[in-house]
């Protein structure tokens, strides 16, 4: 027991840090899809549209072979290395769900608002990100929670582009030791720990836009 700990806690790091990074990769990802989608420009509206569509229509992992082996091959003759690719292909997939997450969130701020901010001499940009965007979150929160467990368990599939996450490790020790049930007994207790701090936090980032939900509950 003691000796596969270290080794799966190497794993555990790797996928740690994609998940960190292909979160905030995705959250970007997804707000400017989900502009682009809203966008009155129809070139833009359709690019985005276009981007959401491939992303949530193919394969993940078929996206991952794609920036891992078939980038480096001509005409693109673009190399990156597993962790990078890794990031970016969760990234790019998760964010092109969190795209109609937030297109929806985003849409659902009553049109009044805006209006009576607009009217008050307050700029687009401002509007939006100070009256729209604080309630479009509020609202993406609980189905953005959903989906960021989902990157983290889709960080699994990394391990077939050589990546050496938690997955990786795991089946190397099941190789190496045949000892399947407890190896794969504590590669799940861990991807669930993972998935439980998730949660935590983000209940923590809700809490944070929502301060009086605890005042008015209690009331």
């Amino acid at each position: 027991m003691h000796e596969l700990l270290p080794l799966l806690w190497d794993g555990t790091l790797v996928t740690l840090q994609i998940t960190v990074f292909g979160s905030l990769l995705a959250v970007v990802v997804a707000l400017v899809a989900a502009l682009g989608k809203l966008s009155r420009w129809p070139g833009v509206k359709w690019l985005a549209i276009g981007f959401i569509e491939l992303f949530r229509g193919t394969s993940l992992l078929v996206q991952l072979f794609w920036l891992f082996y078939v980038l480096p091959l001509p005409p693109f003759n673009i190399t990156l290395t597993p962790y990078v690719v890794a990031i970016i292909g969760l990234g790019l997939h998760i964010g092109a769900y969190g795209a109609e997450i937030l297109r929806g969130a985003i849409l659902a701020v009553p049109k009044g608002q805006t209006e009576a901010a607009l009217s008050l001499n307050i700029s687009p940009l401002q509007c939006f990100t100070h009256v729209v965007l604080p309630q479009a979150i509020i609202h993406a929160i609980p189905p953005g929670t959903n989906l960021l467990i989902e990157l983290l368990k889709n960080t699994s599939l990394v391990s077939l582009i050589t990546l050496s996450d938690l997955t990786f490790r795991a089946g190397q020790l099941d190789q190496l030791t045949g000892n399947t049930l407890q190896i794969m007994g504590l590669t799940l207790l861990f991807y669930f720990v993972m998935a439980q701090i998730l949660v935590a936090v983000m209940r923590l980032v809700d809490r944070r836009f929502q301060p009086g939900r605890k005042k008015r509950k209690a009331a």
